[in-house]
């Protein structure tokens, strides 16, 4: 059966899809149009530009994480230099490590740019901070940038809604405005976008799978406790990340979300083990496989 999915974002914790898709083909469910948000569009863009299973598997098990914390080579000598960095470029790493690694690895596929996959196969949320808006690509391109997203990189795309705020450097398009609009994590504004393939009619051609990290969604309005200014900024990220999704996940629509718990991986902890990979990985295949024996009903 064909079905599309949405991932959540969730940093390195997108270890876990792998074993979802190992689910999804064990299943005998195949993937047709996809959308991400954070680390949900990296796995999106591969699965868009038809990596296979096993291809995604062995990258997962060589990849090391550690190459995409690229703060500029001044700062190995400066350490205190990070600070400034975090004042005048509004981000420690510059990121180019892990948009080179997306394009060379959409490029063994002969994927380049949006123009490359089947229109609307693959969408990507960013998050715009100087107009205020959430961007879906390629879908905005043109009308708020002027840019033609048939000639947009995808490497790029994705890259940019990855760019967690603060750990990365933002990327930078100009607008119609003729200014510079600051793009950073599309998780700020949207991170589990699954109302991305709804077609205004509410006509659903095939089933949507939402995958999303962390608890059940009442666990969205927990109260946090906040006792001082670390706890009040962090819970600024997580209310403005969960609060466009939590009141657009209604409970009919809770039937088509797989939720996987992994709370206790930091989200960008580019140092993990390969015994947490390997929970990860089992956390996504065991809950995709429970979940699965009874979707879509």
């Amino acid at each position: 059966m064909k079905i599309d999915a949405v991932f959540s974002g969730g940093g390195v914790k997108a270890f876990a899809y792998i074993g979802v898709l190992k689910s999804i083909e064990e299943n005998n469910l195949s993937l047709e149009r996809v959308a991400g948000t954070s680390a949900g569009a990296i796995i999106a863009s591969l699965v868009a530009a038809n990596y296979t299973l096993e291809e995604l598997t062995a990258t997962v098990n060589e990849l090391d994480l550690k190459q995409f914390v690229d703060p500029p080579k001044f700062t190995r000598y400066l350490p205190m230099s990070k600070w400034f960095l975090l004042f005048f470029q509004l981000g420690i790493n510059k990121g180019d490590c892990l948009e080179n690694w997306l394009y060379e690895m959409l490029a063994e596929k002969g994927i380049y740019t949006f123009n490359d996959i089947k229109a609307g196969y693959l969408k990507v949320v960013v998050s715009d901070l100087s107009l205020g808006k959430l961007i879906v690509i390629p879908d905005d391109l043109e009308q708020v940038y002027g840019i033609n997203p048939k000639n947009f990189p995808i490497s790029k795309a994705v890259r940019m809604s990855a760019g967690f705020p603060y750990f990365f450097m933002p990327e930078k398009l100009p607008n119609k405005m003729s200014k510079k609009s600051i793009i950073v994590d599309g998780g700020l504004l949207s991170n589990f976008p699954l109302w991305i393939f709804e077609n205004g009619n509410s006509q659903i051609n095939r089933p949507i799978l939402g995958v999303k990290f962390t608890g059940k969604i009442e666990k969205m309005n927990q109260p946090a406790e906040i006792s001082n200014a670390y706890d009040m900024f962090h819970a600024l990220f997580a209310t403005m990340k969960q609060a466009h999704d939590a009141h657009y996940i209604s409970k009919s629509q809770l039937k088509n979300i797989l939720f996987i718990p992994v709370e206790e991986v930091g989200a960008v902890n580019f140092y993990i083990s390969r015994e947490t990979k390997e929970k990860l990985y089992q956390s996504g295949k065991t809950n995709a496989d429970n979940f699965l024996k009874h979707w879509p009903k």
